[in-house]
């Protein structure tokens, strides 16, 4: 028996994933305009230009779409952040500004999944609100981290570090959430700049 080129096992799993994110795409398109409710994965399969049973492929049902699409942003959350405020150095102001930047860019690249997981997360089984959850407070806890880093630092005040980084969180997801007026006099990194100024500023000594 021949081993497969790892070149061609690559294109193949390329080829995966670009098709789950068409999938995914189309799905989240679909429960925003229509309603998770009233949306069939043939109207999914027909959007994404495929057959049904290629979803079955990759979803188990269309909860399972749903799930994953939440999931997904989610993950985005918790992989980049992370990163990024890492690659700030040490200084916990710098930090958060990288995190929070990072955060709000995540969401202006995928609004209609943040907007859904806002409006449907509810749909979802126990194990599916868990598995949100969880990856919720993945997201925050490098924030939280910062926040508490500069209060024994003296950078913040003693603060409630959980409190700041819930509003952190809120003012990041309205920028999805309320992007039809937001974006009529701000656009993404002057609403980052004065958002953090806002925040930076109620914490300072």
């Amino acid at each position: 028996m021949h081993d497969v080129p790892t070149k061609q096992v690559d294109a193949k799993a390329e080829r995966a994933l670009r098709r789950r994110a068409e999938i995914l795409r189309a799905a989240v398109q679909l429960f925003q305009e229509d309603g998770y409710h009233s949306t069939t994965t043939h109207a999914v399969a027909d959007r994404a230009g495929i057959s049904v049973g290629l979803i079955y492929q990759y979803f188990g049902n269309k909860e399972d779409l749903l799930r994953a699409a939440i999931v997904d942003i989610l993950g985005e959350f918790r992989d980049r952040i992370p990163v990024a405020m890492d690659e700030a150095g040490d200084d916990p102001e710098a930090r958060l500004r990288s995190g929070f930047r990072t955060l709000v860019a995540v969401i202006d690249e995928k609004p209609e999944a943040t907007v859904l997981s806002y409006r449907e997360s509810m749909t979802l089984s126990r194990e599916g609100r868990d598995e949100l959850k969880k990856l919720e407070v993945e997201t925050a806890e490098p924030f939280r981290r910062a926040i508490e880093d500069g209060i024994r630092s003296g950078a913040f005040r003693a603060v409630d570090a959980d409190l700041v980084v819930h509003n952190l969180l809120l003012v990041a997801h309205g920028w999805a959430l309320k992007h039809w007026r937001l974006s009529t006099w701000l656009d993404l990194d002057t609403y980052v700049q004065r958002e953090l100024d806002l925040v930076l500023g109620a914490i300072r000594p």
